[in-house]
């Protein structure tokens, strides 16, 4: 598949998922004001944003292009990235769980050596510790 293919066909998806985030939220909630948003408001906004951007996207493919190749094991180690964390937060903890999320993330990227993924994993976790537990206050255990 051409890249400009590609970025029509990711661009049409996003608009499409967009517009059927929108108009699910506007159906089933309540959206409310501005000044007195409704539980559906938020998630009318998101949707609408995606579309919008799915709609920049596809337009913004122009005509002719490279071909590209499906990136596999970049995206196996984004989607084991978000599974391990997603399954593993309450059995590990948020530092043990981020820390592997990240450090199998980065693997989709060529640049950096294992000090950098190290560093970049330790970053990301204390950010995290920061944010979500000592900043929100989140109920998610620490460690194990």
């Amino acid at each position: 598949m051409s890249r400009d293919r590609a970025d029509q066909f990711c661009g049409i998806i996003l608009a499409c998922l967009g517009l059927a985030v929108a108009a699910w939220s506007a159906t089933r909630f309540d959206i409310g004001t501005l000044r007195r948003m409704g539980p559906g408001f938020y998630p009318l906004a998101l949707g609408l944003t995606l579309a919008g951007l799915g709609a920049i996207v596809t337009l913004g493919a122009g005509p002719g292009g490279q071909r590209t190749r499906l990136a596999l094991p970049e995206l196996a180690a984004v989607v084991g990235a978000i599974a391990v964390f997603a399954f593993g937060v309450e059995r590990f903890g948020l530092v043990g769980t981020t820390a592997a999320s990240v450090l199998i993330s980065s693997l989709a990227t060529p640049r950096g050596g294992i000090a950098w993924r190290l560093a970049l994993a330790a970053c990301v976790t204390a950010l995290c510790v920061m944010v979500f537990h000592l900043g929100l206050r989140m109920s998610l255990p620490l460690w194990p």
